[in-house]
C-alpha cells in the first residue's frame, strides 16, 4: 500500500546547519496497517510524514502509495490519495462555517462541482450518523458554527473529515498534542474507531509512548533518521513502556533511554 524506498532527507546541506532528517529509510505498510511512530525530537518523525505527504520533497529515494509514484508529485495532487490531521485542533476545518457544511465539503472533496442545492436530507442523516461514532454530542449541533466548539471537539470533526471520503492512506500528525488528556483519550478512541471500521491503511505520529503501545497493530520507533525498531503482532500486544525503553537502549548503543529521550 504505502512504499518508501532508501530516503534521505538533508536541511540547509553545505552548511553549519546541516542537519540529515532521513537516513536511506525503508518501510511498507500494507492494506489496512495502523502503524505508531515514536521516537525524541529530531528523530525524523514529522520529516516523514511530510515527505510523504508532499510537504516536503525527498533527495532521494522513492514513495510509491497504492501502486503510484509519488515522489515527485505536489502536495495538492498528493491530497487524493491522503487523509491527514494535524496537531492544532484549528487547522482542518473551516471555523465560520456550520458543522454539517465542513462535512459536505469533505465529502464532495474532489467531485465535480454541480449546481445541485445545498445538504440534502439524506447527507444530513448520514452526518447524524457518522457523529455519533465520535460520542461527543456533535449529531444534535450539526448547524453549529464550528469555531464555537472546543479544541477536542474539532479535532475529532477534523479527523472525521480526513476519513469520509476513505483516503489510500491516513496521516496523523500529533493530533492529541494540544488536547487535555481526557479529551486526548475521546479523540484516540474515536481514531481506533474510525480506522477499523474503514480499515484505513494509518500512519500515527505520537510523542506518548503507551498510546503508541496501545493502538495499532505496528509500531516503529525512529532515531537519527532511521527506523530502530519496528514491532508487530504478538510481540507488540506483550509490550510495556519498560521493555520498549531496554529495546531502545540496546539497538542504539544509548545509556539514555529514558522518559526525556524519546518522548522529546
Amino acid at each position: 500500500m504505502l512504499d518508501i524506498q532508501q530516503v534521505s532527507k538533508t536541511f540547509h546541506p553545505g552548511t553549519v546547519n546541516e542537519k540529515t532528517a532521513l537516513r536511506n529509510l525503508t518501510l511498507h505498510l500494507n492494506d489496512g496497517d495502523f502503524v505508531t511512530v515514536i521516537g525524541g525530537n529530531g528523530a525524523g518523525k514529522s520529516t516523514l510524514l511530510n515527505v510523504v505527504a508532499g510537504t516536503l520533497f525527498p533527495d532521494a529515494g522513492t514513495i510509491t502509495i497504492d501502486g503510484v509514484d509519488v515522489t515527485r508529485l505536489p502536495e495538492h495532487k498528493r491530497a487524493k490519495y491522503i487523509g491527514r490531521v494535524f496537531q492544532d485542533p484549528m487547522t482542518g476545518t473551516a471555523a465560520t462555517m456550520q458543522i454539517e457544511e465542513n462535512l459536505a465539503l469533505a465529502r464532495r472533496r474532489g467531485a465535480s462541482r454541480t449546481l445541485r442545492p445545498g445538504i440534502t436530507r439524506a447527507e444530513r442523516k448520514e452526518y447524524q450518523q457518522l457523529l455519533q461514532i465520535l460520542d461527543l454530542g456533535l449529531e444534535s449541533r450539526l448547524t453549529t458554527k464550528v469555531g464555537l466548539l472546543s479544541g477536542g471537539q474539532r479535532q475529532a470533526l477534523t479527523l472525521l473529515m480526513a476519513s469520509l471520503v476513505k483516503p489510500k492512506l491516513l496521516l496523523l500528525d500529533e493530533h492529541t498534542a494540544a488536547l487535555d488528556p481526557k479529551t486526548a483519550a475521546k479523540v484516540l478512541e474515536a481514531t481506533e474507531k474510525i480506522v477499523s471500521q474503514a480499515r484505513l491503511t494509518t500512519l500515527m505520529i505520537t510523542h506518548n509512548m503507551r498510546d503508541a503501545i496501545a493502538h495499532g497493530n505496528r509500531l516503529i520507533m525512529m532515531y537519527e533518521g532511521r527506523i530502530v525498531l519496528d514491532i508487530s503482532g504478538e510481540e507488540k500486544r506483550q509490550l510495556t513502556v519498560e521493555h520498549l525503553l531496554e529495546q531502545f537502549g540496546r539497538v542504539t548503543g544509548s545509556d539514555e533511554a529514558d522518559d526525556t529521550l524519546l518522548l522529546g
